[in-house]
C-alpha cells in the first residue's frame, strides 16, 4: 500500500525546544538530547535545491526530482496560499534509506492510544525514534505491558515552519506524485496547526496535500499524473470509510461489555470485528481499488495500535470532500473554509 506515515513528526519540535529544559540524566532527557543531535546532523549537511537542480553534474534523475520539489513549493504558496517561508529550499542526504521509525500503541481491549507528552507540541499519539534499536525496545516494552503496538518508517517530517525543513533523500526516493503531496502535506502545517489535535492536523494536511497535488499536476497540463493522483486519494478515502466503520463497530463492542469481568468478552469481540473487516476489505473493498494492489486487502495488519495510527491520517476525509465540493472543488477556498471553521 502506499502510504506516508508521519507526515509531520511533531516529536522534533519537542525535542528542539526541549533539551534545553530536561537534564539528560532523565530518560525523556536522554531521548531529547539523541533527537536534538539526529536533527542538528541534518541541518548541518543541508545544501541548496536550486544549485544542485541546476548543478549539470547532479545526476538527471535527481536534479528532475529537485526542481519538481521548487515548482509544487512554488504552487503551494501562489495557488494554494500556503506559507512556505524557508522550507524545501535545501536538501540533505542521508545515510540510510529511513528517516525515523514511528513508534504508536493501543490498548487492547479498548480504543485508547498510547501517548506521549513533549514540550511545545504536548501530547501525541505516537514518538519518533532516530535511534532504531532504541525504537526496537521500547516497541518490545511496550508489547510486555500487553499493549498492541505499531512501528512502521517515516519519510519525512515538519517543523511547523520554525526551521528550514530540508527536503530528505528519503523522500526524494518517492515517485513524483508522492513528492507534490509531501510537499503540500508538509507546507499545509505551516499554515494551520492545531495543538494537542493530532488527527486533524494530519488528515488535514492529507486532504490537502491530495488534492492539491491534483491540482498541481493538471495545472500543468500534466492530466495523466493528475489522474493517478485522484486515483491514490480514491483509494484512501475508500480505505478511510473502512477504518471508520471498523474503528465504530469496536467502540460499540467495547462499550457493550465494559468492566474487568467482561475483559475476556471483549478480547472475542475484537477478534469478531477484525474478522469480520477482512473479509469486508477482500470482498468489497480489493476489487474497486484503483491505485493500490487489490492483494493489501487480505495483507494489511488488523489491531488496535495499527487502527489508530491509521486514522491520525484518515478522520473526517469525507467531511474535507464535502467542503472541497461545496466549494466548487477550489482547493484553496476549501482549506480556508475548514481553517475557518476550526478556529
Amino acid at each position: 500500500m502506499r502510504k506516508r506515515w508521519g507526515g509531520i513528526l511533531l516529536v522534533l519540535l519537542g525535542v528542539l525546544a526541549g533539551a534545553a529544559l530536561l537534564t539528560a540524566a532523565t530518560p525523556m532527557g536522554r531521548y531529547l538530547a539523541r533527537g536534538a543531535m539526529a536533527e542538528a546532523k541534518i541541518l548541518a549537511r543541508r545544501q541548496s535545491i536550486a544549485r544542485l537542480a541546476a548543478d549539470r553534474t547532479t545526476p538527471a534523475a535527481t536534479r528532475a526530482k529537485l526542481q519538481l520539489v521548487l515548482d509544487a513549493r512554488r504552487f503551494a504558496v501562489d495557488s494554494l496560499g500556503l506559507p512556505a517561508k524557508d522550507a524545501f529550499t535545501q536538501f540533505t542526504q542521508l545515510e540510510h534509506d529511513t528517516l525515523v521509525l514511528v513508534l504508536s500503541g493501543a490498548y487492547r481491549d479498548e480504543l485508547r492510544p498510547v501517548t506521549w507528552w513533549f514540550p511545545v507540541v504536548g501530547r501525541v499519539p505516537y514518538k519518533g525514534y532516530f535511534d532504531f534499536a532504541e525504537a526496537a525496545r521500547a516497541e518490545a516494552e511496550l508489547k510486555a505491558e500487553g499493549f498492541d503496538t505499531y512501528l512502521r518508517p517515516s519519510p519525512a517530517f515538519s517543523t511547523l515552519g520554525f526551521f528550514n525543513d530540508p527536503l530528505l533523500s528519503t523522500t526524494l526516493g518517492s515517485d513524483s506524485l508522492e513528492i507534490v503531496n509531501t510537499v503540500i502535506h508538509e507546507l499545509t502545517h505551516n499554515k494551520f496547526y492545531a495543538k494537542g489535535e493530532a488527527v486533524f492536523n494530519e488528515s488535514f494536511a492529507s486532504f490537502v496535500g491530495a488534492r492539491g497535488a491534483e491540482r498541481f499536476f493538471a495545472a500543468r497540463g500534466d492530466t495523466a499524473s493528475a489522474r493517478r493522483t485522484a486515483a491514490r486519494w480514491h483509494d484512501d478515502l475508500l480505505l478511510a470509510d473502512v477504518w471508520e466503520r471498523t474503528f465504530h463497530s469496536l467502540d460499540s463492542a467495547y462499550r457493550a461489555n465494559p468492566g474487568d469481568s467482561a475483559r475476556a468478552a471483549r478480547y472475542a469481540a475484537r477478534d469478531t470485528v477484525y474478522a469480520r473487516t477482512r473479509g469486508y476489505l477482500v470482498d468489497s473493498v480489493g476489487p474497486r481499488l484503483q491505485a493500490i494492489d487489490a492483494r493489501y486487502a487480505a495483507r494489511v495488519r488488523l489491531d488496535n495500535a495499527a487502527l489508530l495510527a491509521r486514522r491520525i491520517y484518515s478522520t473526517g476525509l469525507r467531511d474535507f470532500e464535502r467542503v472541497y465540493e461545496e466549494e466548487g472543488r477550489d482547493v484553496r477556498r476549501a482549506l480556508e473554509r475548514i481553517i475557518r471553521d476550526r478556529r
